[in-house]
């Protein structure tokens, strides 16, 4: 944590600091670091042992819905002899039609558990799609963030290499054209050599400077060959339609590339999202059937919705496991991602940790590794900017044939002048700083809420689906089958007394008819 300290804007979270506590066992049940190490296999065997917490769950519930099923097909076979009696006795006491006390007692007890638990997973499911928009809001804000950081690298590299062309246009172009005017002239042919040597030393040292390699640099690298005497300075475009390098591969590029993160994060935080989705609408088709059954007395849209809750039932489980071994994970690396960040080699190959550090804590007390680089570059430019004006002055009037080539070196070092001033103040590490806190920020708050808030749902649908899968077949066997209704009716029908001493007790009770 001692990294973080130094990062502004940024602190972890609440539930960060929690869920980074959980203590952590491999599959050896042996007590292992927290710290964010995806490759390891030591760290890969404490989230395994973490997600199978929820096929324990799993097991569990299978055997509750088992007992459940062996209570209700084995032991209820006794009390359909009892039944009948008790029906017999209520049928001869009574009036109308109807169930007796003690078996309504029973339909109404399964009915409203099984009510109970669709209610309940109704309320899973609007957690879920609660949790689901906000770790879709926390990726959007992290490829955001990362898009901006590589159209921020990206044009960094379009300076440079802008900036070195134009050098080279010029000292191939109008410079040599000088050199071969001013051949009878010393003092001015030394000028002009001087123009040439801080040039090409200014193409050294920005040669140099190199935050991440791009795809830019091979496109830009041989743009000496450029015809024309000016270059147009780089015109930044927004990020969402600036170029986005992709490698064609599908593994990490090596080094790091934001661009990259960004496309692959946003391909499958659409899948991610849309798994959900539809996750959620099965859960929710299946809660409303299940009450449309029960309210018609449907057996046959129960037993179909059984199976769904079945289905239902091992992919919330399943879900579970992954986002446990998500939210551990995210945690680790959120509750400090500096140090993560500084000793990959993903990240760190091809970029020096002073330069990383630089950019990831943006700290007053930290000066700008390229510090050295820019002010000889600047000075060198105003050393080409002070002779080509003291050739402007003493040299026109003798040779006015190298006006041209002289205006034309003037008009290139002021487009370089331009773009090198771009150049300093995107090298300044508040801009690829603030991408950072903020895709920290979507990542580590909007994302870790919105994981929680699925593995709650999760947990909650689970639950429910265990309970509406023990309610489900006493409700279905409560209800009355068509032989049953079939047989009521039929003795109804054919019994004619039934009517007549019905009405004849009717009259007797009416004193004035």
């Amino acid at each position: 944590m001692a990294a973080m300290t130094t990062v502004p804007s940024y602190t972890p979270s609440l539930w960060v600091r929690v869920c980074h506590a959980l203590p952590r066992l491999d599959l050896t049940m042996q007590m292992r670091d927290n710290i964010f190490v995806p490759d390891s296999w030591e760290y890969q065997q404490t989230l395994l042992v973490l997600s199978s917490l929820s096929a324990i769950a799993l097991v569990i519930s299978l055997l509750v819905v088992l007992s459940f099923l062996i209570h209700y097909c084995c032991c209820h076979r006794g009390d359909r002899n009892e039944g009948s009696e008790e029906e017999e006795e209520d049928e001869d006491g009574s009036t109308g039609h109807g169930y007796s006390g003690k078996k309504g007692r029973g339909i109404c007890c399964v009915t409203w558990m099984a009510v109970a638990a669709v209610t309940l997973c109704c309320v899973a499911i609007g957690i879920g799609f609660y949790g689901n928009s906000e770790a879709n809001d926390g990726m959007y804000q992290l490829t955001s963030s990362l898009l901006t950081a590589n159209y921020t690298l990206a044009s960094i590299d379009l300076l440079i290499s802008d900036t070195i062309a134009g050098l080279q246009l010029s000292i191939s172009g109008p410079l040599t054209t000088l050199e071969e005017l001013f051949t009878g002239s010393k003092p001015f042919m030394v000028s002009t050599r001087n123009c040439r040597r801080l040039s090409e030393n200014v193409i050294s040292l920005l040669s140099s400077i190199s935050l991440a390699q791009s795809s830019t640099d091979a496109g830009l690298g041989n743009d000496s060959s450029i015809s024309g005497a000016s270059i147009v300075p780089l015109t930044p475009v927004p990020p969402s339609v600036a170029p986005t390098v992709v490698p064609t591969g599908s593994l990490m590029p090596n080094p790091f590339s934001p661009g990259w993160a960004a496309n692959t994060l946003m391909v499958n935080e659409d899948y991610r999202w849309l798994s959900y989705v539809l996750l959620l609408l099965l859960d929710l088709i299946v809660c409303l059937f299940i009450l449309l059954g029960l309210a018609k007395q449907a057996r046959w849209l129960l037993i179909l919705m059984t199976v769904l809750a079945w289905l239902a039932l091992f992919l919330s489980w399943g879900s579970l496991g992954l986002e446990t071994a998500t939210v551990v994970a995210l945690s680790d690396f959120c509750s400090d991602p500096n140090a993560f960040v500084l000793n990959s080699t993903n990240f760190n190959t091809g970029t020096s940790s002073d330069v990383l550090e630089y950019y990831l804590t943006c700290s007053r007390r930290m000066n700008s590794p390229f510090q050295q680089l820019l002010t000889q570059s600047q000075r060198a430019l105003s050393n080409i900017h002070t002779h080509l004006s003291s050739l402007d002055r003493n040299a026109l009037t003798q040779f006015p044939k190298a006006e041209k080539s002289l205006r034309d070196v003037q008009q290139i070092l002021n487009s370089t002048e331009g773009n090198f001033h771009q150049l300093v103040a995107l090298l300044n590490c508040r801009g690829l700083n603030k991408d950072y806190i903020d895709s920290l920020k979507g990542l580590c708050y909007d994302g870790m809420e919105g994981l929680l808030y699925l593995s709650l749902y999760s947990f909650l649908s689970a639950l429910a689906f265990t309970a509406i899968l023990c309610s489900l077949p006493g409700a279905w066997r409560s209800f009355p089958s068509e032989s049953d209704e079939y047989e009521d009716s039929d003795s109804e029908s054919e019994d004619p007394f039934t009517s007549h001493q019905d009405s004849k007790r009717f009259l007797q009770w009416q004193p004035w008819l």
